[in-house]
């Protein structure tokens, strides 16, 4: 009996004493291959998952160099006013960004910065998105040895391989007529 009861004194505290906005955030890529010279999706996820609205919310990414990517669309630093929380529709916001990679090689792709207020009047919390991690941008030439549909090459091989049966049969046709209009004609 008092087990169970003190389980409920337990939840009801830690459920009190929550209060305030909880940001998670995750960032993610989207495409199976990094291409140098072709377009990157990553995608910011941010969900609210405490119990009043998150105000003054700002989601920055410092990870990507000028030098090494270029921004094709949308923005690394973004800021919304408001972030629902869980209880009502609209409590997550997405964020898409498509780069374009300059640089084949390894790249570590770091976590994002993102800001809030938990209440109002409250201090700024700073929180950091998952983070992808290192990963390889294959530049294009290796790209295209791997993945094209290698028709150059394939077709050839096709005919190397079709061509002499092809031929045969066509013979094996010619002497049978040539052996038939022999004897039609004796």
């Amino acid at each position: 009996m008092k087990l169970p009861l003190l389980a409920v004194f337990a939840l009801v505290s830690v459920a009190h004493c929550e209060d305030g906005a909880r940001l998670l955030a995750s960032k993610s890529l989207l495409n199976r291959y990094a291409v140098e010279g072709k377009d990157l999706t990553l995608q910011y996820s941010i969900y609210n998952v405490g119990s009043s609205a998150a105000l003054d919310v700002e989601l920055s990414d410092d990870s990507f160099p000028p030098e090494h990517c270029g921004i094709v669309s949308g923005m690394l630093s973004v800021k919304w006013d408001r972030i629902a929380p869980y209880l009502f529709i609209a409590s997550n916001m997405s964020h898409t960004v498509v780069l374009r990679p300059l640089k084949a090689g390894y790249f570590n792709f770091t976590s994002a910065t993102i800001t809030y207020l938990a209440q109002e009047g409250a201090q700024v919390v700073v929180g950091f998105t998952s983070a992808p991690g290192q990963g390889g941008i294959l530049a294009q030439r290796d790209f295209d040895r791997r993945f094209s549909p290698h028709f150059v090459s394939t077709f050839p091989w096709t005919m190397e391989k079709t061509t002499p049966g092809i031929a045969i049969m066509c013979l094996s046709a010619l002497s049978k007529l040539l052996e038939l209009v022999s004897s039609s004609v004796l």
